[in-house]
């Protein structure tokens, strides 16, 4: 993970900041930054989303191939995530040196996203046990400035809600062989109902406080952080505790609390600038990577 060395003045004066319920850059302990999202920024995949929050930036890419499913799960679709730390985030990347937070991200993405209530995975199925939709979700880190996980989930929910696979009609002959048959109209698609895709919500305990979306320097006057995946209703799917230090119950109780309210905030600001880009149509103005 990115990291910034501070001195004990700069700590003492970032914990004492929060304990009075303001932060360096004059936020409160349950504010998030200002955040960027634009939708279809890469041209050839399925969906993509660009999000910036603070120094954090974010890019998600979602490729739909046909596959056949799992045995376990033969009337469903399936994602697959893969992460890549890119060197130009933080010089802690370079070699393999990204290769361990990479493996640690996707692994949370597939916690999140292994149930059937966050993504209807039956739409993804064209013929059971034979043919179904694999939606390969990359995630490239293109800048590391604190709070990587809350932006990779806004990035990969922005991402999926764009996302437009191509309707498929399965043909069946006499003899019983099935042919697929792709739609030739690129506007005839099939779309991914993102309501109930969760957001994570990092609380970074620091003191006797906790606050929300951390900066670098937050980050590295905290031993411990609580990261809350939570629902647009405010219902948490899992949790999942990161950092050397310990967390006494009652702070787990208010940090998951704070996490529900906070998270469901979160996901209708989302939601109300996803379905307002959309609703400009071709009329938007893309900003791209040149903003």
């Amino acid at each position: 993970m990115a990291s910034v060395a501070l001195s004990e003045a700069e700590k003492v004066y970032i914990v004492h900041g929060v304990q009075e319920d303001l932060r360096v850059d004059g936020r409160g302990c349950e504010d998030y930054r200002y955040v960027e999202v634009e939708t279809d920024v890469v041209s050839n995949t399925s969906g993509s989303a660009r999000v910036k929050l603070g120094h954090t930036d974010i890019l998600v890419g979602v490729k739909a191939e046909m596959g056949t499913p799992k045995l376990e799960k033969p009337n469903e679709g399936y994602l697959e995530f893969f992460v890549d730390c890119s060197a130009n985030a933080t010089p802690e990347f370079e070699g393999r040196g990204g290769d361990d937070l990479g493996t640690e991200i996707a692994n949370t993405l597939y916690r999140i996203f292994n149930n059937k209530s966050s993504v209807d995975l039956q739409s993804l199925c064209i013929s059971p046990r034979e043919h179904c939709w694999i939606l390969y979700v990359d995630v490239l880190l293109l800048e590391c400035g604190g709070n990587l996980f809350d932006t990779i989930c806004i990035a990969v929910k922005a991402a999926l809600f764009n996302t437009r696979i191509p309707r498929v009609r399965v043909l069946e002959d006499e003899e019983g062989s099935k042919d697929i048959e792709l739609s030739d109209d690129p506007y005839d698609c099939i779309r991914l109902s993102v309501e109930n895709v969760p957001c994570i919500v990092t609380l970074c305990k620091i003191g006797y406080r906790h606050v929300v979306d951390a900066t670098l320097q937050e980050e590295a006057c905290s031993l411990a952080s609580l990261l809350v995946s939570v629902t647009s209703t405010g219902v948490v799917t899992c949790m999942r505790k990161v950092g050397k230090g310990s967390l006494d119950p009652e702070s787990i109780f208010e940090m998951m609390e704070t996490g529900k309210r906070v998270g469901k905030v979160l996901h209708a600001s989302l939601q109300s600038v996803l379905h307002k880009e959309e609703s400009l149509g071709p009329k938007r103005q893309k900003v791209g990577f040149l903003g």
